[in-house]
């Protein structure tokens, strides 16, 4: 048995929740065979978010760690290749703080890729049926700063450790007054359940396009 922890996020920028945390949720409750299935809700914030992500991997000892984040305007479910080491945020974390430009790990590398297998991921998504594709950035808010904060502790502190993270989109509820794609949260919790399989049972990548041209 694979030990498997998904996280997600608490809402922020307003919203009344986060479909993240709500998919993570789903997946828990109808986890998949193979799987032992454990879960983490993280605060969207600077810091302390990376404090809860490493409370919850000493917690369960997991064997693979798939974080999940809102995208909102994104229209799939994004299987994320590359985590960057800055913090550069747009708007507020929910306690308010701002960084521009800052290091999530001072003196750490440039960059991490995920070791799950992402296109192999995408790619099983897409044979369920439901709309993937693989993502070149995370972004440079609390999603990034999580991402990278994994992967940063599984190469220093947890090597067999694998790890990754997935954006999501809004859920249809959030979008009844503007016109941005979403996902049903069933959807995107039976997406979540599937990468996980994929992720324990696949540690090599294919060779498949899923390149990006801006």
């Amino acid at each position: 048995m694979t030990r498997v922890l998904l996280t997600g996020f608490e809402p922020f920028d307003g919203e009344a929740l986060n479909p993240s945390w709500e998919a993570v949720r789903a997946a828990a409750a109808n986890p998949p065979e193979g799987i032992v299935l454990s879960t983490a809700r993280l605060p969207c914030t600077f810091g302390a978010s990376l404090d809860a992500l490493r409370e919850a991997v000493e917690r369960t000892v997991p064997d693979v760690v798939l974080c999940v984040g809102q995208a909102g305007g994104r229209p799939d479910v994004t299987v994320e290749r590359i985590a960057v080491n800055i913090d550069d945020a747009r708007i507020p974390d929910n306690a308010g703080a701002q960084p521009v430009d800052e290091p999530v790990v001072p003196g750490g590398p440039a960059a991490y890729f995920s070791t799950l297998p992402v296109k192999a991921c995408v790619a099983a998504v897409r044979d369920a049926g439901l709309p993937a594709s693989v993502s070149q950035t995370a972004g440079t808010f609390v999603c990034n700063h999580v991402f990278y904060g994994l992967m940063h502790l599984a190469a220093t502190e947890r090597p067999g450790l694998r790890g990754g993270f997935v954006h999501v989109p809004y859920s249809p509820g959030q979008v009844t007054d503007r016109a941005l794609p979403s996902l049903p949260v069933a959807a995107v919790a039976e997406a979540l359940c599937v990468i996980a399989v994929t992720a324990a049972g696949c540690t090599t990548d294919i060779r498949a396009e899923g390149g990006a041209t801006h």
